[in-house]
């Protein structure tokens, strides 16, 4: 069973799935088979819709959320699908499986009381300020900002590397944005280390402290139930209610389909004006 678990992984790896989806993955399949073996199942050949039926009923009994236990699912139906495709089954045991019903939660979205509290809260902190005017300015990932190299940034725009299975673009910098920026790079710590953003001896600033370091100062600005990936929802759904095109905002979030920009209209009073630039926040 490790074999195969290995096998789909780099299946995953080969077909562009992020790593972070591959680690997922990995760790809900290896948790069937930890539940599977259990039940002295040790051959894939073996699993039937019953066995994840059970698994699926002990995740809920183990308090797990719904909306967790749909993603383990979608883990488990894919690597069936795999099973199926590399002829290791015949029938696929988890085709007829349901998810879980429950509600999705909108986007956290930061009003503009909101987003002042929290720039006002870490305009000592270069690096942070830095790092919050480019999220809610330009409305990249977390990980494209802790990807920018030095190279990658010009005076007026910044060129985001492709990202796993997301493509290279490049993303303009209002003067807010770059005005933070070149304030940061004053104070960057001198190092060899290529990466814009770099802790204070000099190594590239990693995603988990990145998040650790805003959510402190969200904290600080007492604006609640806030996380980094909001700043990032607060970019789209402003620009949206401003009047943006849609299509403009898409191309430079890098989402890779349209519908997934446009869930947000959802949440936002669009305006019927569109702006002959972006909005500024």
């Amino acid at each position: 069973m490790d074999k195969i678990l290995t096998d789909f992984l780099d299946n995953l790896k080969q077909r562009g799935r992020s790593s972070a989806t591959i680690l997922a993955y990995g760790k809900d399949v290896d948790q069937l088979f930890e539940f599977l073996a259990k039940e002295k199942i040790t051959q894939p050949q073996a699993l039937t819709q019953d066995h994840i039926e059970a698994f699926k009923k002990g995740l809920s009994t183990q308090k797990y959320t719904a909306k967790s236990i749909s993603r383990k699912l979608n883990s488990i139906k894919t690597f069936c699908r795999y099973l199926l495709s590399q002829k290791i089954i015949t029938e696929n045991p988890a085709a007829r499986v349901e998810h879980p019903k429950y509600d999705i939660k909108p986007p956290r979205i930061l009003s503009k009381m909101e987003y002042r509290s929290l720039r006002d809260a870490c305009h000592a902190d270069p690096r942070i300020y830095a790092i919050v005017e480019l999220l809610l300015q330009t409305g990249i990932r977390i990980g494209e900002l802790a990807n920018l190299n030095l190279e990658d940034v010009d005076s007026d725009k910044i060129m985001v590397r492709a990202y796993e299975s997301h493509p290279q673009r490049q993303v303009p910098l209002n003067p807010a944005a770059a005005a933070a920026l070149t304030s940061y790079l004053k104070f960057r710590p001198k190092t060899k280390a290529k990466a814009v953003f770099v802790t204070k001896t000099g190594r590239p600033f990693l995603i988990r402290n990145i998040r650790t370091a805003v959510d402190r100062y969200f904290k600080l600005a007492e604006v609640k139930t806030a996380r980094v990936n909001d700043l990032r929802h607060t970019f789209i759904a402003h620009q949206l209610e401003a009047g943006t095109p849609l299509t403009m905002v898409s191309r430079l979030v890098g989402h890779k389909r349209l519908s997934t920009t446009e869930k947000y209209l959802a949440f936002v009073k669009k305006s019927e004006a569109a702006p002959a630039k972006l909005e500024e926040l």
